[in-house]
């Protein structure tokens, strides 16, 4: 198997150990997300093999997120398309987990506690202008349109999606009991976007068996702030996926086909495995699909939770998938400041 290095500034290092997203975007730049601060990392590829010359990006410079402190905002996903990073919270609920520092009554008292964070319910587009993320540009083919960073407007209960899906007969009985996710809640891992069609991958709610895709569209309401672009006389569309019992950890553009990455939905370590779906772009209103499974990716016990996704030709242009984990291995691990991600032909 092909292995990718990919390097990061010592002081900040740390995130190497949390990857949650990642997106390529023109030259070569490969942007990272981690699921417990709200920074995008850069890399920029410095040989065949290698990324480095690590530069961080705090959000909080580009849009105004719901709580504007340094809460997490859990990024799960990301895609560059129109001239844009885009990026998706998991929209979730979590429950305070054991810790060994604390007595067994302490911890069975603190598992009592679901907590919500607001910056997870953040659905968000940054420009990109070279290889930096600003808040506005000119767009570079167009210069009557202005390139502006938005998020979908946030509301009482987390945002306009989460309003919409209040009233959803498969998806509401979940939100409205408050399951947190890695117990069969709701929470959203998967984004991919192509032209004005943005879909969301749901690790949870796993329903028989079933996954489930949303479509959405956004539109501006201002400058910087999004609102859900009506599909017909609904606001978003539901795609449902046999994945075989399994969750949607990421998705993926690949010409008209949509890649899907399912692992378990729950808190435990199985099968990880990637599927295609034929002209996934175009999919049916209200459609059952049952993809071809393409793929299945190493996993460990309690490490390496394959979580990214990007694409990557090597020397003889053959196209090949670059897969980056979360919670990795040691042996992963390269040096102080290194992690190593792989390649997969598909």
């Amino acid at each position: 198997m092909e292995k990718i290095l990919l390097c990061f500034e010592a002081k900040l290092a740390g995130c190497r150990k949390d990857l949650s997203a990642m997106a390529m975007t023109p030259g070569e730049v490969l942007w990272l997300g981690c699921d417990e601060n709200t920074n995008l990392e850069r890399l920029t590829k410095t040989d065949d093999k290698t990324f480095a010359a690590h530069q961080t990006f705090n959000l909080k410079d580009f849009i105004d997120l719901p709580n504007k402190s340094d809460e997490e905002i859990d990024i799960e996903s990301m895609d560059y398309a129109n001239n844009y990073i885009w990026l998706v919270g998991s929209h979730s609920l979590k429950r305070s987990k054991p810790k060994s520092k604390r007595s067994d009554l302490e911890n069975i008292q603190k598992m009592q506690n679901i907590k919500r964070e607001e910056n997870r319910y953040l659905l968000a587009r940054i420009p990109v202008k070279g290889n930096n993320l600003c808040k506005s540009y000119e767009h570079p083919d167009n210069p009557d349109v202005q390139l502006t960073a938005a998020k979908l407007e946030n509301t009482k209960n987390g945002n306009l999606l989460i309003d919409a899906l209040l009233d959803d007969p498969h998806l509401a009985p979940f939100l409205a009991s408050q399951i947190p996710s890695k117990e069969n809640g709701f929470d959203i891992e998967g984004l991919a976007v192509y032209q004005d069609k943005i879909f969301l991958g749901l690790r949870g709610p796993v329903l028989r068996g079933w996954a489930i895709i949303l479509e959405i569209s956004v539109e501006e309401s201002s400058p910087n702030t999004l609102k859900l672009k009506s599909l017909g006389d609904k606001l978003y569309k539901k795609h449902f996926v046999y994945l075989s019992g399994l969750g949607i950890r990421e998705l993926a553009i690949d010409g008209e086909d949509l890649l899907v990455l399912a692992g378990p939905t729950m808190d435990l370590d199985g099968p990880v495995r990637l599927y295609r779906i034929e002209n996934g772009i175009n999919l049916p209103e209200e459609s059952l699909l049952k993809p071809s499974l393409i793929l299945d990716i190493p996993f460990g016990e309690g490490v390496d939770h394959a979580e990214g996704l990007a694409f990557w030709r090597n020397e003889g242009n053959q196209k090949l998938l670059l897969v980056t984990y979360d919670s990795p291995a040691q042996e992963r691990l390269q040096g102080d400041d290194g992690i190593w991600a792989d390649l997969f032909p598909l």
